[in-house]
């Protein structure tokens, strides 16, 4: 695999090569700060995906970021729900900014009180991403 080729390419490749269930298995894990399949890593970091693997403690939310990421270009499975609802409130920004992009592409509904909670949210990335959120569910009639 091209792991220079865009996130969302890769993505799809995986769900391709290993499936849908595989894929969002991986991403859940990394979500929870669980284990992380090496290759999997790959897939969502890319280039410098495997080098975190062994990354400092304060350096390893990267791994949940991209398993946000994962869920971004994956095909939505509701069962991802709890955990991004979970990831709104993460302590790392990035974590939170990818959870509300999630949940603007797949109109997750079930997270609607997460992300209106990171409305104001010290980080201006946060809050954007909190406000389209937002709007895509409110405009879904979610």
């Amino acid at each position: 695999m091209n792991l220079a080729a865009p996130p969302r390419h890769r993505i799809a490749l995986a769900c391709a090569d290993r499936g849908p269930d595989a894929v969002i298995d991986g991403c859940l894990a990394l979500l929870g700060g669980g284990e992380a399949d090496e290759e999997l890593v790959g897939v969502l970091g890319g280039v410098a995906g495997p080098r975190y693997l062994d990354a400092p403690p304060d350096q390893r939310y990267w791994l949940r970021v991209w398993g946000a990421r994962g869920l971004l270009w994956a095909p939505w499975q509701p069962r991802a729900a709890a955990a991004i609802s979970v990831a709104l409130g993460d302590e790392a920004w990035r974590v939170r900014e990818m959870a509300a992009k999630v949940v603007a592409r797949h109109q997750v509904g079930e997270s609607f009180e997460a992300v209106t909670a990171i409305l104001h949210d010290p980080v201006l990335r946060v809050r954007i991403a909190a406000a389209r959120a937002l709007r895509m569910l409110t405009a879904a009639g979610a």
